[in-house]
């Protein structure tokens, strides 16, 4: 597990990994643990990145430069607000992460890391969301996992949600005690 000192008080944790590693739910049920508020950044999206993904056509940074922005600027109005936010956000770049702690500076990122099979078999098992199963292997070239230098922890999938949600609040507590 990644784990680095804090700067400043974190206000902001971004879920972040490929489709299907359960961003969504984990941040769901993150911000629930933690008593904050929670934006899923899938619901920022335009609907012709919606439609391109739906498609099986990879976003390219043009499609995905103004959704980071946008998810930014939500992640700065949460903290500006004075307000905890969890938010769920694939961020798979490190440029992509630079963009929301340009935003938010002193965002903490929980990267949700599972193996290729694993992410298939959840997507496979998945219905009704815009997302197509085939852009898993675009998404799993284009993932820069944390680097040394950007704060925040690596859960792996392979538990249930609420052992995720522990682990996560585990280390995220260890943030505070530094």
């Amino acid at each position: 597990m990644l784990r680095y000192p804090r700067h400043v008080p974190a206000s902001a944790v971004v879920v972040m990994g490929a489709s299907g590693s359960g961003k969504s739910t984990i941040g769901r049920l993150l911000a629930d643990r933690l008593a904050c508020d929670f934006v899923d950044a899938d619901d920022l999206h335009p609907d012709a990145n919606k439609a391109k993904m739906h498609a099986g056509i990879p976003l390219t940074d043009e499609d995905r430069s103004p959704w980071l922005h946008l998810v930014g600027r939500a992640i700065a109005t949460e903290v500006d607000a004075g307000r905890e936010v969890v938010v769920a956000c694939s961020a798979l770049k490190r440029a992509y992460r630079d963009i929301l702690r340009s935003a938010a500076p002193g965002v903490e990122f929980l990267y949700l890391d599972g193996s290729r099979e694993l992410l298939a078999q959840r997507l496979s098992a998945r219905s009704g969301h815009f997302m197509s199963p085939t852009l898993l292997d675009s998404q799993l070239a284009t993932l820069e996992p944390l680097q040394s230098d950007e704060l925040g922890i690596v859960v792996g999938i392979a538990d249930n949600p609420a052992s995720m949600v522990d682990a996560a609040v585990a280390a995220l507590q260890t943030f505070d005690e530094d």
